[in-house]
């Protein structure tokens, strides 16, 4: 009989002394597992916060978009003809900017058109949302499909060209000069695009057109300052 009670005290001390061993262990689980949630909370929080920021700054981009393109929309309102088409974002200037077949010489009233809207766009370019939105201005030539297609990216590309040099060409003596700061604006924002016959239009004289289409900043572009370039004298129209 007191072998048994020694066995069985036996038994029960060592069950209580592996009593405390479960317990820690049980704990130490408990706390891993909070530790895991906590971390999970944490990095959905962070994943949730980056998500809303750029729907947030996604939101903002489009307003200045919209808000851009209102402007512009605004400038072109005195100029019969000319408008904006906000899905393409391009500003059209229809019957005013077409070209006869073969032709890509500018006449002095389309170029006298072009010396006094530009300046309204530079404005535009300048301001807050403009500096913000605009990245650069694509004159974009277009012809008609009668021509072959090498040919009619040479011709696109002249028509497109003859924009430039319309807005650099002397003024008439009605108009209001471009300063030197509004031709440099000029020569660091507008890029020439040569696009042949790829959006032809319904009828060829609508085809044979220039187009200055608005290239805008994505979210999170890089805004890149233009190289300094000599000031002066910008040279002549190498069309002839």
């Amino acid at each position: 009989m007191a072998f048994l009670r020694l066995v069985k005290a036996g038994g029960r001390s060592r069950d209580e002394a592996e009593k405390p061993f479960w317990i820690s262990y049980a704990d130490l689980m408990t706390a891993l597992m909070v530790l895991f949630l906590v971390v999970m909370s944490v990095a959905l929080l962070a994943v949730t916060k980056t998500v809303t920021q750029q729907e947030r700054e996604e939101k903002q981009h489009r307003e200045a978009i919209e808000k851009f393109l209102d402007e512009v929309e605004r400038a072109t309102v005195r100029f019969t003809g000319v408008r904006v088409d906000r899905d393409r974002r391009v500003i059209d200037f229809q019957d005013r900017a077409r070209f006869e077949k073969n032709v890509y010489r500018l006449s002095a009233e389309q170029g006298g058109l072009l010396r006094e809207f530009v300046p309204e766009l530079l404005k535009i370019a300048s301001s807050d949302v403009g500096e913000k939105i605009l990245k650069r201005v694509v004159v974009e030539g277009f012809a008609d499909q009668s021509g072959t297609y090498l040919y009619n990216l040479d011709l696109s590309l002249r028509r497109s060209q003859a924009v430039l040099c319309a807005l650099f060409a002397p003024p008439s003596v009605e108009e209001v000069p471009l300063t030197d700061a509004q031709l440099a604006e000029i020569r660091d924002l507008f890029v020439v695009g040569g696009y042949s016959f790829n959006d032809a239009r319904l009828t060829a004289e609508e085809s044979r057109r220039v187009e200055l289409r608005l290239e805008l900043y994505a979210v999170g572009d890089e805004r890149v300052s233009a190289p300094a370039a000599p000031a002066g004298d910008f040279g002549v129209c190498a069309l002839r």
